[in-house]
């Protein structure tokens, strides 16, 4: 075998590695994924008005309204704001 035979066949070999490594990423990231997907799923499923939140900046809050995207979260006595649906970050179960 001469010299140049040596590197393609080297090429080559590196090459597969590469493929190998980057079909278990492949792999990996879609599990993530679902496991991701079906998390929000179980969050947006817990919206409801009366549900206590907490969203996005740590602040807790007790939804009052939803409407469409836009959710109406009392966070003290007589003091309610706007929120995004979005910005939801866990639905607090006592």
């Amino acid at each position: 075998m001469n010299q140049v035979t040596v590197i393609i066949w080297s090429c080559v070999t590196v090459g597969v590695l590469i493929g190998i490594c980057a079909i278990v990423l492949a792999i990996i990231s879609a599990k993530n994924m679902k496991k991701n997907r079906e998390s929000m799923r179980n969050l947006q499923e817990g919206i409801k008005v009366g549900a206590r939140i907490l969203f996005a900046g740590g602040i807790f809050g007790k939804i009052v309204r939803i409407k469409n995207d836009v959710i109406d979260v009392e966070i003290s006595k007589n003091t309610v704001i706007q929120i995004s649906r979005y910005s939801i970050q866990d639905v607090i179960t006592d």
